[in-house]
């Protein structure tokens, strides 16, 4: 088990997106290297990968200027995409109505540990 002193995380909130997409997305990367997570977000075809992509260097960042780690020895060991507000608006439909839609957003928390024994 990870002690919280190891770890280190970034944060994304109200992302415009819905944490469903937002998690087929971190589900690849979760358990991977630094490295591996860059390959795979840059080749994934999904409008997640980018905000993603952005929190992961940002946490990248935090492990390297904060906790003085090297970031190739940096694995992905949470990643989480939690629901946030939705936005709501109205849509006209027939005979006067006004139909509610929802547009989701999601906070995306990404984790890094150095890694035990990589490569």
């Amino acid at each position: 088990m990870v002690t919280a002193t190891e770890e280190v995380k970034a944060v994304a909130r109200y992302i415009r997106m819905s944490p469903h997409k937002v998690r087929r997305v971190l589900d690849q990367i979760r358990g991977r290297s630094y490295r591996e997570a860059l390959i795979v977000l840059e080749f994934m075809p999904y409008r997640a990968c980018e905000p993603v992509l952005k929190v992961l260097r940002s946490a990248v960042a935090n492990a390297e200027h904060n906790a003085g780690y090297a970031p190739a020895d940096l694995v992905v060991s949470q990643a989480y995409a939690d629901q946030g507000p939705s936005l709501k608006r109205y849509r006209p439909r027939a005979q006067g109505r006004a139909y509610q839609i929802r547009k989701p957003t999601c906070h995306i928390t990404i984790a890094v540990t150095p890694g035990v024994g990589e490569e």
